[in-house]
């Protein structure tokens, strides 16, 4: 059966895709936008999006909840329709150009000192376009990501990442871990999400909740003295995105592994209270 499902929304994206090269990126974020809106609360559950929402404003009414999602899921379909076109975000077209770096100095510095650093930041707006820039830029760079559980989408969406987002792609797991330690230690920087559940962490608050939460950031402080640099991407309007690039954290040296994983979790909800219908809601955080 899950077969048959897969097939299906391999089906769906190449027809979506097809659709998308012929009218251009523009009506396509509009086409992909509106369609995500209609379909996005059927796919995913309502109960887990509003149960997110509630955790993290306890005082929003059903009203206000409902905008939020359906400006979240509008800009799901802009991601999806972005994939197509995420070549002409590489190069030096007109799409790359709509995309503003505050902050670049960071980056030079990061070059310059040739230390590798831990990039960190959430599932906001095209996500992709952080790791994209930050290799652009020329920084030797590994991203590390989830694999897709259908079969048929999961190798398209890894070429396209290898090929335009970020050549080092690490699975994330205990092989990626590992993946990650040799990376780290041969002077390449680590691109990571903190803002998703993992099979293996810690109860941090998150929101005043506990969440599930990767202390791999953590555990590179503690053994590496690594530097944590967050990164930010936000949508301004259709077409132009922001990525700020904040200056490196600091830590106290008696600071342990959950005192450092809960300031991470603090930064991604100032993150998330920046645009909060720019965050994925639909992830079961708190499961």
């Amino acid at each position: 059966m899950k077969n048959i499902k897969y097939l299906l929304q391999f089906i769906c994206v190449a027809f979506f895709f097809g659709i998308f090269k012929i009218i251009g990126l523009k009506y396509s974020k509009c086409l992909a936008g509106n369609f995500m809106t209609l379909l996005g609360p059927i796919f995913r559950s309502k109960k887990v999006t509003y149960s997110n929402l509630s955790r993290a404003f306890p005082n929003l009414n059903d009203n206000e909840k409902e905008k939020i999602l359906k400006k979240m899921w509008f800009n799901y379909g802009r991601i999806f329709a972005e994939y197509m076109f995420i070549k002409s975000f590489r190069n030096n077209t007109k799409e790359s150009q709509n995309i503003l770096i505050v902050n670049s100095k960071i980056l030079e510095e990061i070059k310059s000192n040739s230390q590798p650093v831990i990039f960190i930041s959430g599932h906001f707006n095209n996500f992709e376009l952080m790791a994209m820039e930050i290799e652009k830029s020329g920084i030797d760079l590994a991203a590390v990501y989830r694999p897709l559980n259908n079969k048929y989408i999961n190798p398209i969406m890894e070429n396209i990442r290898k090929k335009y987002i970020c050549k080092k792609q690490i699975k994330k797991g205990l092989s990626g871990t590992k993946e990650l330690l040799i990376n780290f230690k041969g002077g390449t920087s680590i691109a990571l999400m903190i803002d998703q559940r993992v099979s293996q962490g810690i109860k941090c608050s998150l929101f005043g909740q506990k969440a599930l939460t990767t202390t791999i950031p953590a555990q590179f402080v503690k053994k590496f003295n690594a530097k944590i640099v967050p990164v930010y991407i936000e949508r301004e309007n259709n077409t132009n995105f922001k990525i700020t690039f904040q200056n490196p954290m600091e830590f106290s040296k008696d600071a342990n592994i959950e005192m450092i994983t809960t300031k991470l979790n603090k930064l991604l909800e100032d993150m998330i209270l920046k645009n909060p219908d720019q965050w994925i809601w639909s992830h079961n955080r708190w499961k």
